[in-house]
């Protein structure tokens, strides 16, 4: 991997590479069988990022032709701020790419698309077991102090 790489916005072409990536992030929070993320529910996350209409949206970085990480976030409205709320959904970068800047270039990345879309804040979710992502998010902004919970209610 070289030291220079972009972060853009996913191109339609960049479905397989990005694939890849999202299989290893789902089944680095254990979604590793097609019953626990079935490829509809790809195929149609995927679709997403290519409708205006769509409030999802994805980048990547990129060194050259390869693809080194994803992020993914969405613009949503919020009971407490007049401008839109930045829920930072998805963040993985292949094993060779950690700790080489750039997850913290995804994130600042997502910074820049939240400041130009009128956002005032950004936020996220980690597991309380990813010790090394953790370490990072420490330094590019603050814990909010708040757990989630969470049910389906199919």
């Amino acid at each position: 991997m070289t030291e220079a790489f972009v972060v853009r916005s996913v191109h339609e072409k960049d479905f397989a590479q990005w694939k890849v990536l999202w299989d290893g992030y789902n089944a680095f929070y254990g979604r590793k069988d097609a019953t626990a993320l079935p490829l509809a529910i790809t195929q149609l996350t995927w679709s997403r990022f290519f409708h205006a209409a769509e409030p999802v949206h994805a980048l990547v970085a990129m060194d050259g032709e390869r693809m080194l990480g994803l992020v993914h976030y969405i613009f949503h409205r919020s009971t407490i701020y007049e401008n839109p709320t930045c829920y930072l959904q998805d963040l993985f970068t292949i094993e060779a790419a950690r700790r080489t800047g750039v997850g913290r270039a995804l994130i600042e990345a997502v910074y820049e698309k939240a400041r130009a879309a009128g956002t005032v804040r950004v936020y996220w979710n980690t597991h309380e077991t990813n010790a090394s992502a953790m370490r990072l998010y420490d330094q590019v902004a603050a814990r909010s102090g708040f757990l989630q919970y969470a049910k389906l209610v199919r």
